[in-house]
């Protein structure tokens, strides 16, 4: 019975990671945890009966320890005692952005297989996290899509990844961008996902991190991962053979289709999402991305080519940006104006160490920040 550990359990990926273990006995989950849906923590680690909960505060950890007979941990050094306990067998990493980064290397570094739904580690640190590539097992539907057309697979014989985007709300809409309010950028078109990761896949920076999250997953150069914008979201990825054939994956736009492949891994078993009706299907259609009009995919090849630091930087800028979009301070727009900003200022390390990766995070999110709060000004005086 293979004990569980979910990072970020109250999220979208999180919740629906126990929608799938309702329906797999044989599975426990050992350990949750959550930064401020302390509640919900609460009732999800009672009705598991999860042994560990790791809350973001310490003053948190009085409230949970109150209500449960688990082990309370808090703070980074919590999820990293979680992550890497010697009772856990598979550790879910469903954490936001670059929080993911130490709890996944201290599963990784104790031998635990990772099922990877935070893009962001790989974006900034790839180069040490894919020292251990055989304990990792993307959730990423694109990604788990490409892992499984390459199941079995000779990798000389690929000659590229082709990640489909749906291209967000806005891709085939006359709207003007610098005007699109936060409630309109948060209505995806197909798929139900947490607030960051909606406004990225708006602004199609979502694709831009999963093309270097697919650079490191499978080890292609970028000039051999193409992006192609498919609408309709039901096949979830390619792989393109040097002979001329393609392999797809198609299957039911939801989540825990691929969150229950990367826990059973290598068995398939049967699960609770619907299957596809062919004679249902609506007309699939695939367009070429505007790199113009949805610069943020442009960014992130251009950070992904040059390496090292550049996505730190890229992604710590993306952050911050979101994060201002999101609370209303910023246009849709001034996205990706801060992320080219900040890369253009920095000096990139092309062999960081953890520390100096932390570290440039860090740098990156306040100069960020300073060039928000200019075009906050601005956009307060017009």
């Amino acid at each position: 019975m293979p004990n569980i550990a979910i990072l970020g359990s109250t999220g979208s990926i999180g919740t629906q990671t126990l929608q799938v273990l309702d329906r797999l006995p044989n599975y426990k989950v050992f350990g949750l945890s959550a930064r401020s849906k302390v509640t919900l923590l609460s009732e999800q680690v009672e009705k598991y009966q999860a042994k560990v909960a790791v809350v973001d505060l310490a003053s948190d950890v009085n409230t949970l320890m109150a209500s449960s007979n688990a082990s309370v941990y808090y703070g980074e050094a919590g999820l990293c005692e979680l992550a890497s306990h010697p009772d856990v067998d598979i550790v879910v990493v469903a954490l936001v952005g670059s929080a993911g980064l130490k709890p996944t290397l201290a599963a990784l570094e104790a031998g635990k297989r990772v099922a990877l739904a935070n893009k962001e580690t790989l974006v900034i640190a790839g180069h040490h996290v894919m020292k251990y590539r055989n304990q990792i097992i993307p959730i990423d539907s694109e990604h788990n899509a490409i892992w499984q057309c390459l199941d079995g697979k000779n990798r000389d014989d690929v000659a590229s990844i082709i990640l489909t985007a749906s291209g967000g709300p806005f891709y085939n809409s006359q709207n003007d961008l610098s005007k699109v309010t936060v409630a309109q950028a948060l209505k995806h078109p197909n798929w139900d996902m947490g607030g960051k990761i909606t406004i990225d896949s708006a602004s199609m920076m979502n694709k831009g991190l999963e093309v270097i999250e697919a650079h490191w997953l499978f080890g292609m150069d970028y000039d051999s991962i193409e992006v192609i914008i498919h609408p309709q979201s039901l096949i979830h990825s390619m792989v393109r053979f040097i002979d001329g054939s393609i392999l797809a994956q198609l299957a039911t736009t939801d989540m825990r289709l691929p969150i229950q492949y990367a826990l059973t891994y290598p068995a398939t078993l049967p699960s609770q999402v619907s299957p596809v009706n062919l004679w249902e299907l609506p007309n699939l259609t695939f367009q070429k991305p505007d790199l113009v009009r949805f610069p943020c995919l442009s960014l992130a090849y251009h950070g992904g080519k040059i390496g090292g630091t550049m996505p730190t930087v890229l992604n710590g800028a993306n952050e911050i940006a979101v994060s201002m979009f999101l609370s209303d301070q910023i246009r849709f727009t001034d996205i990706p104006r801060i992320i080219e900003n900040t890369m253009a200022n920095h000096q990139p390390i092309l062999h960081p160490t953890i520390n100096e990766i932390l570290a440039y995070d860090q740098t990156s999110r306040i100069e960020a920040l300073e060039f928000a709060t200019i075009l906050k000004g601005r956009m307060k005086n017009i």
